[in-house]
């Protein structure tokens, strides 16, 4: 029994020795797990461009959307002095200016890389109007037309004719009629919406030089004067700042109501054309298929070009021969179309 008591207490003696050799203190935090380095942050670089995806088909310059097949609007507008200033031109990607009866002229406004809020006074069409907007695949704004131009968009389902569309246009207090029509996009999308139009067009494309190019060909052309008239004066002065060229209208510079800013354009092409009288309300046939003869300015530089509608649309060209394409500069573009009687050296001056 002695024996037993005896072998029993050196076992658990053992035992309480190895358990205590073997027995680690338990840790009550946890090691921390060093954080990986937050990576360097990217300063831009000062002045550095824009990179945009997409360049719009009308201008040239940068585009977030894709705007290749966009379907234009083009939008006629009012140019007589009740009228002025005129809403929404400062967002017009290319303007057309020609002469309409009364001695006076009208803007054939294209309208797909901005978006004005507003845009007018709308005014009423004419055939060859008809055949610049039909050139960029654009459904044709307008209020009422001449006869002809009625009766060429009867049989088409491109335009949106205020007559009989009122409810996509409103009438401002601040104007007497007929110069007090607007409209806004909204309205024209809800139009074509509810009409079925298509929203997809076969666009044209216009060949742009770089958006740092340097023009150096051609001559100095800082001041442009346009005679359509002895009573309707229009000028450019180029704004080397800007780089651009400055709109006036009657000796004033010719301003867009929305923001009180003076128009301006990057392209200016200056050409002459075939224009003759058809009825005694003195409306006109205007040649805008030509060929013809024109100046192109930019950049504060003029140089001489010929011009034809090729693709749809006018288009200037180096060479006599109607080959070589001029490219613009990245920007909006004002077409001047004048009559070839007198003719450009009576009409356009420049220095």
């Amino acid at each position: 029994m002695k024996r037993f008591v005896k072998s029993s207490l050196m076992f658990l003696s053992m035992l309480l020795l190895v358990t205590a050799c073997s027995t680690q203190p338990v840790e009550t935090q946890p090691t921390p797990t060093p954080e990986p380095p937050a990576p360097p942050v990217e300063t831009p670089e000062p002045n550095q461009p824009i990179q945009y995806p997409y360049r719009a088909p009308l201008t040239g310059l940068g585009s977030q959307e894709n705007l290749d097949s966009k379907r234009p609007i083009m939008v006629m507008i009012n140019n007589a002095p009740p009228a002025r200033p005129q809403t929404g031109l400062n967002q017009a990607d290319m303007i057309y200016e020609v002469m309409a009866e009364g001695e006076m002229t009208r803007f054939l406004t294209i309208f797909q890389s901005q978006r004005p809020e507003v845009i007018g006074p709308v005014r009423s069409i004419r055939p060859y109007f008809i055949q610049l907007g039909l050139g960029f695949d654009a459904v044709l704004v307008h209020a009422g037309g001449s006869p002809e131009a009625l009766a060429t968009l009867a049989r088409s389902d491109y335009n949106l004719n205020e007559l009989s569309n009122g409810r996509y246009f409103w009438r401002e207090s601040f104007r007497k009629m007929p110069h007090n029509l607007y409209t806004k996009p909204e309205l024209l999308e809800q139009a074509m919406q509810d009409k079925g139009m298509r929203t997809t067009a076969e666009v044209p494309h216009f060949s742009f030089l770089p958006e740092d190019a340097v023009i150096t060909e051609g001559e100095p052309a800082t001041q442009v004067d346009i005679t359509f008239h002895s009573l309707n004066k229009a000028a450019f002065t180029y704004d080397a700042e800007q780089k651009k060229y400055m709109r006036f209208t009657a000796g004033k510079p010719h301003v867009d109501l929305s923001d009180n800013k003076q128009l301006a354009a990057t392209n200016l092409l200056v050409i002459s054309t075939k224009h003759r009288v058809l009825d005694k309300e003195g409306r006109l046939q205007v040649d805008v298929v030509g060929p013809g003869d024109g100046y192109l300015f930019q950049q504060g530089k003029v140089r001489k070009i010929k011009w034809k509608r090729s693709n749809g649309v006018i288009r200037a060209y180096e060479d006599a021969t109607l080959t070589k394409e001029v490219q613009w500069l990245p920007g909006n573009t004002w077409v001047e179309i004048l009559p070839s009687s007198p003719g450009l050296s009576q009409s356009l001056k420049f220095q």
